[in-house]
């Protein structure tokens, strides 16, 4: 009887397992309620990281926690981009599908730090015009929404050229020494293999939430697509209509 009932615990704790959340899912980031309309916290905070490329045309949509109209509509845009029942109301699906578009480190699936991390071949995040911490977070949103472009372009690869610069590496490269990339707020992106063009990445970056948008016709950028979260709006690619 003794064998009997351990092998009936042993087959339930299997049941149990494979039942269970997979454990990619806890690796960075594990929401533990449910969030909707009117909810506020840091999980919030780190819901909208996620989810602000798909807040809807021109809109920057603010990482401040709180659940308003913005995050709802972001919500339910990322919701219906995936398959899922598009209420606003982020829950277990919700959360299940940003799991599995999530790397262990909390960079999106398909962009790496690798890619983003100091240019110049000098790598890391410091030396810029904030902290490695501001730059890393930045980079973090800067990337999130790169995923949201990939994914409305028809998840055509994408790749990042230039990420986070130093101060020194901006200068030595032409910038100011104090632009958008010394902050971890811009990213220059690129199609790979010709499955794509520049001037439908600026176009379609425009529902991305990105603040800036510099591609073709644009000054020094004809060969590739330059992006980032300023507030305001700064779109310039003559050549694509912007």
């Amino acid at each position: 009887m003794s064998s009997l009932v351990a092998a009936l615990v042993l087959a339930i704790s299997s049941i149990a397992l494979l039942g269970a959340a997979p454990a990619n899912a806890d690796a960075c980031y594990t929401w533990d309620r449910t969030l909707r309309s009117g909810s506020s916290g840091s999980d919030v905070a780190e819901l909208q990281e996620r989810v602000a490329g798909w807040a809807g045309y021109g809109v920057n949509m603010a990482i401040d926690g709180s659940y308003g109209p913005q995050t709802t509509q972001a919500v339910k845009n990322f919701q219906a981009a995936y398959g899922l029942s598009a209420d606003g109301v982020a829950g277990p699906n919700t959360f299940a599908q940003i799991h599995a578009l999530q790397d262990a480190d909390c960079s999106p699936l398909h962009f790496s730090w690798a890619e983003v991390d100091g240019g110049c071949g000098a790598g890391g995040y410091s030396g810029g015009s904030v902290s490695a911490t501001t730059v890393r977070t930045n980079l973090l949103r800067s990337m999130w929404r790169a995923e949201a472009l990939r994914h409305r372009m028809g998840d055509k690869p994408v790749r990042v050229t230039s990420g986070f610069r130093s101060q020194s590496c901006d200068r030595a490269v032409g910038g100011s020494g104090t632009g958008q990339h010394t902050y971890g707020r811009a990213i220059d992106i690129v199609p790979v293999n010709g499955n794509n063009t520049f001037c439908n990445m600026a176009r379609t970056a425009r529902y991305i939430g990105y603040g800036a948008i510099f591609g073709p016709g644009y000054p020094g950028h004809n060969d590739h697509v330059h992006v980032d979260i300023r507030s305001g709006r700064t779109w310039s690619a003559p050549s694509c209509g912007i």
